[in-house]
């Protein structure tokens, strides 16, 4: 009847895929500077304690930008939550900071090769290529203090 209702049905649907992984990013990244703050004050060396505080930053500036992005899309404010639970020492923050960097490596990526807007797929390249460098130095740190 309509020969272009798949193709809006399928633009939909692309749509809707990426509000719902930017949700899923933005409570990734609202956790991510929660957990990090935490861990930072458990560090027992000035140094580390830096580095984390500064992992914590680029999380906060991707969670700007994807809330600007969702934003834009929407209309509408997210309401981001804690989504994981930020382990109770050290070490065990290091390696769940560590796991969660190199999802968020995949995740990120994966969304960046899906967007179609240029600059949507620049932010999340962007923002993967950040999370591979603070698994590697939360990888640094737990073998240090493991």
């Amino acid at each position: 009847m309509y020969p272009y209702s798949n193709h809006y049905d399928a633009l939909s649907r692309q749509q809707n895929k990426l509000i719902q992984d930017l949700e899923k990013a933005i409570n990734g990244e609202y956790s991510a500077i929660q957990c990090y703050e935490k861990i930072a004050k458990m560090a027992t060396k000035e140094k580390q304690r830096k580095q984390i505080l500064e992992i914590r930053e680029d999380e906060k500036r991707h969670y700007h930008q994807f809330v600007r992005i969702y934003t834009s899309l929407t209309g509408r404010q997210p309401q981001p939550k804690i989504t994981e639970e930020c382990p109770n020492t050290y070490v065990k923050g290091l390696e769940f900071a560590l796991v969660d960097e190199q999802e968020a490596v995949d995740f990120y990526l994966d969304i960046a090769d899906e967007a179609t807007d240029p600059y949507i797929k620049k932010v999340f390249r962007r923002a993967a290529a950040d999370e591979q460098n603070h698994a590697v130095w939360f990888l640094y740190y737990f073998t240090k203090n493991k």
